[in-house]
């Protein structure tokens, strides 16, 4: 059985409820503490994402200006092309009427 010795021994040993008390008080700053820095760098994180939003809305801008920009280029293009392709039919006909012309006139196109 125990004797007052023991139970001195074990009261000693084990915490009391004053302890305990003191030891939630002192996790409750701890856990305030730790909920501080939490809400302080959640903020600046916050901050951070909201940085890159803007900087990505301007990227997002800049790449849309810069595929209108490529899609007028595609289109001058285009029409270069077809306006080549006009010039290019348009010169093999005044050569074939040039030499049409030559050959009933009876003059000889040297070519040099």
């Amino acid at each position: 059985m125990l004797d007052d010795k023991d139970i001195q021994k074990l009261s000693s040993i084990l915490a009391t409820k004053a302890d305990m008390q003191e030891i939630r008080k002192e996790f409750k700053a701890d856990i305030q503490e730790v909920r501080q820095d939490l809400e302080s760098n959640f903020l600046v994180l916050k901050s951070d994402i909201e940085d890159v939003k803007k900087d990505v809305e301007g990227l997002r801008e800049s790449i849309q200006g810069m595929m209108v920009a490529v899609d007028n280029l595609a289109k001058v293009i285009s029409d270069l092309r077809l306006e080549y392709a006009a010039i290019s039919t348009q010169l093999t006909r005044h050569e074939r009427w040039i030499k049409q012309i030559a050959e009933k006139v009876g003059l000889n196109l040297a070519m040099e």
